[in-house]
């Protein structure tokens, strides 16, 4: 009796299956259906910029995203002064603020007080800030009094390297433009360095030359010197002095 039982225990199962029944397709679709649209209805959209195709970083434009993993040098700015213009001109904004006399290192706190003032100028009006630039370089010192060596230091402070011609601020809005460079006149005035105006399609800059003009293959090309022979001996003979040219007669 009990093998009996077990051997017509599949058969059983398999009568009394949900899979098995008819009914099961629609109201997995159902289900399922229900749970795509509560999830559509609860979904939060995911923030994106439109002015970058690129991914945007959670974190503070003065601080790095990660720690550096060993101490960085003093170093100097990358001036690009072999053909590239990259920095140079204003992109996303319609007016921005650009170092002009020389490349330095520019710490956190400069930059944030920078942007304060445009703020500070700027309040009630509605506009949008780019910054162009990342304090990601640790600067490290040591204490007064301290002797050579023994280490480099403690770390003192986060700052970026600007290169000469590169924009800082980028500003974009509805607002005039002598209030804008009001703003930026303020901003460069508490940053160290002197610091120019742009506008929106002004001409990039090359190192300290300005693209105002001349184009990039004129500037790379090099230079021609001019041949031996190509001068004729009559345009070169008119310079002479007379005196020089009759003692140089062979009649003298």
């Amino acid at each position: 009796m009990n093998l009996k039982g077990m051997l017509s225990f599949p058969a059983r199962f398999e009568s009394l299956s949900i899979s098995s029944s008819p009914s099961r397709p629609a109201i997995a679709q159902q289900a399922w259906s229900s749970r795509q649209r509560h999830v559509a209805q609860n979904a939060t959209p995911t923030a994106r910029r439109p002015f970058s195709s690129s991914t945007s970083r959670q974190g503070n434009w003065l601080l790095p995203t990660k720690p550096e993993k060993k101490r960085s040098r003093k170093g100097r700015p990358r001036v690009p002064t072999g053909g590239s213009s990259r920095g140079t001109t204003v992109v996303w904004g319609n007016y921005g603020l650009r170092m002009c006399d020389h490349h330095r290192r520019v710490s956190a706190a400069q930059l944030k007080i920078g942007e304060e003032a445009i703020k500070v100028r700027l309040k009630g009006l509605r506009y949008r800030l780019y910054k162009r630039v990342c304090a990601s370089i640790g600067v490290y010192s040591s204490g007064n009094e301290v002797r050579m060596g023994k280490g480099k230091g403690s770390f003192d402070h986060w700052a970026s390297r600007i290169a000469v011609s590169k924009v800082i601020f980028e500003l974009k809005g509805d607002i005039h433009e002598q209030v804008v460079r009001d703003a930026f006149r303020l901003a460069g005035n508490k940053m160290p360095g002197q610091y120019e105006f742009v506008k929106k399609g002004d001409a990039p800059v090359v190192g300290i030359t300005k693209l105002d003009g001349l184009t990039m293959e004129e500037l790379k090309r090099p230079r021609r010197k001019i041949p031996l022979g190509s001068i004729p001996p009559s345009s070169t003979a008119e310079t002479i002095p007379s005196t020089v040219s009759a003692s140089l007669s062979p009649e003298a």
